[in-house]
């Protein structure tokens, strides 16, 4: 039996979500003034709150604002390496890394599954030796970036048919697998249930509660060690 062990990645091994500090480390590095249409992806906020656009729209709209429409790969490239680079120095928890390391050490093979988007969660995942992953992905002209999604914004349900679609594609048979899942968020409870064994990390309060009314442990990894 084959044994993964999935990992989300925004607030479960990293301190903080990415997107957002991404779209601001780009901006004030390429493009400065466009952090002058900043109110503008605060009133996008508030349509997503009302729920007037998608979780997927929010996230197209504020990378064309913060990034643009359109722009070349050797431009995004080496911020992109650099910001992942300070995303693993800066915003990230010791002991996730370290739980990484156990689960390699263990024979098991690692998978990063998030919502973030795979052109800058694929250089985070090589500075973790992690070389299977599952994200958002991103609509490319040739060798320019542009702010579309193609398909489904890995989250809640959609981020488990990926997952499952990855196992199609890698023709692994889920009944001779053995698969753990960490997580900090109550969006990931599909996988949770699909999982074998469930570790909710530094869980949100409905993750909490859920995780509370299913005997699940919770783990705190932005505690300091004991």
């Amino acid at each position: 039996m084959t044994e993964f062990a999935i990992y989300d990645m925004d607030r479960t091994i990293t301190r903080s979500g990415t997107f957002t500090p991404w779209l601001l480390f780009f901006a004030v590095r390429r493009a400065p003034w466009r952090l002058l249409l900043l109110p503008v992806a605060a009133l996008g906020g508030v349509a997503y709150a009302l729920r007037l656009i998608t979780r997927r729209q929010i996230k197209e709209l504020n990378q064309w604002l913060l990034v643009g429409p359109s722009v070349e790969r050797d431009q995004v490239q080496p911020l992109v390496e650099a910001f992942a680079a300070r995303t693993l120095a800066r915003n990230s928890h010791a002991a996730a890394l370290a739980q990484i390391a156990a689960d390699r050490a263990a024979g098991r093979r690692i998978l990063l599954a998030t919502a973030s988007h795979h052109y800058y969660v694929d250089a985070i995942a090589r500075l973790l030796g992690i070389s299977d992953v599952i994200a958002t992905g991103s609509v490319w002209r040739g060798s320019r970036l542009t702010w579309r999604i193609p398909g489904d914004n890995c989250y809640g349900p959609a981020k488990l048919r990926m997952i499952e679609a990855w196992f199609a594609a890698n023709g692994i048979d889920r009944s001779t697998a053995r698969v753990r899942f960490y997580s900090d968020h109550a969006s990931d409870m599909p996988v949770f249930d699909w999982a074998d064994d469930r570790f909710p990390v530094n869980a949100s309060w409905k993750l909490r509660r859920a995780a509370a009314a299913r005997g699940w442990l919770l783990t705190d990894w932005s505690a300091p060690p004991a």
